[in-house]
C-alpha cells in the first residue's frame, strides 16, 4: 500500500513571532519608539535584573536594579549639566516601585544634600539635611518634612535640640544661643517659644556675650514648671 505522509501540524507564523519578540536574559540596546535606550536584562519583556537606562528628552541616565520594568534594588540617577554636558549625580541609593525608597543620598541642584531614609519618594524616617546657608538637620522625617526629634544646627554655632512638626520646631526643645552664652528651654509651636526659662550657658566663653548675666530665678522646682508646662502642651494637642 502506498504510505501517505501528511504535514507536520506547525502553529501558526505569529506564534514562533512573538516568541522571538520576547526579551529574557541579558540583551543589547533596545531602542524605544521616542529614542530611550536600555542595555540590561529582561524578564517576560520587561526590565528585570540589572540594566541601564537613557531617557533621550533629558540625557538622564539610570543604571542599577530593576523589578518588573520599574526601578527597584540599588541604582544611582545621573543628569547632564546644561553648560559643560558632564554628567552629575542625583541620587544614589535604594529605589521601590520605580520611587526613592529606602536609604540613599540625594544632590540638590542648589547644592544641598540630603543623606538619609526614604519613603515613597520623600524623605521619611532618620535623615541628614545639608543646607545651602550652612545649617544641619539631623533627626526625623515624615513626608519631606522634619517631624519627631532633631537637632538643627546653625553657622554661627546656634543649634536648637528637640521636637519638630511639618517642619518648625514644635513641641519641649532646648535653643542654645552659644554666640551669646544663654540657653532658653521650654515649649515651641509652630518655630515659635510659648513659654519657657532663660539662663546663661558658657557665657565667659561666648564669642559675643550679652552686657549683663542673667538674674538668677529662684525657683523652688524649675523642673517641675517645666514637666507641668509639657503636660499642659501635652493635653492640648491631644
Amino acid at each position: 500500500m502506498p504510505v501517505i505522509k501528511y504535514p507536520r501540524v506547525r502553529d501558526p507564523l505569529f506564534y514562533e513571532w512573538d516568541r522571538k519578540a520576547q526579551k529574557c536574559g541579558l540583551r543589547h540596546t533596545i531602542y524605544a519608539v521616542n529614542g530611550d535606550q536600555y542595555t540590561g536584562e529582561w524578564l517576560d519583556n520587561l526590565k528585570h535584573g540589572k540594566g541601564t537606562q537613557i531617557w533621550k528628552n533629558t540625557g538622564a541616565i539610570y543604571s542599577g536594579d530593576w523589578k518588573f520594568g520599574k526601578r527597584d534594588g540599588y541604582g544611582s540617577y545621573s543628569i547632564p549639566d546644561p553648560v559643560t554636558k558632564e554628567y552629575k549625580r542625583v541620587y544614589t541609593g535604594w529605589w521601590e516601585n520605580d520611587r526613592r525608597g529606602g536609604r540613599g543620598v540625594l544632590f540638590y541642584p542648589n547644592g544641598e544634600c540630603y543623606e538619609g531614609e526614604w519613603s515613597n519618594g520623600l524623605r521619611s524616617g532618620w535623615g541628614k539635611m545639608q543646607y545651602k546657608d550652612g545649617s544641619v538637620y539631623e533627626g526625623q522625617w515624615l513626608v519631606d518634612q522634619p517631624n519627631g526629634q532633631g537637632v538643627l544646627r546653625l553657622p554661627n554655632g546656634n543649634r536648637y535640640e528637640g521636637g519638630w512638626k511639618d517642619g518648625k520646631k514644635h513641641g519641649p526643645g532646648k535653643y542654645f544661643y552659644l554666640d551669646k552664652g544663654q540657653q532658653l528651654e521650654g515649649i515651641w509651636v509652630a518655630d515659635i517659644p510659648k513659654c519657657g526659662v532663660l539662663v546663661d550657658f558658657g557665657r565667659d566663653n561666648a564669642p559675643a556675650p550679652t552686657q549683663y548675666q542673667l538674674p538668677e530665678i529662684e525657683l523652688h522646682d524649675p523642673a517641675g514648671v517645666l514637666a507641668e508646662a509639657r503636660a499642659m502642651f501635652d493635653d492640648s494637642h491631644n
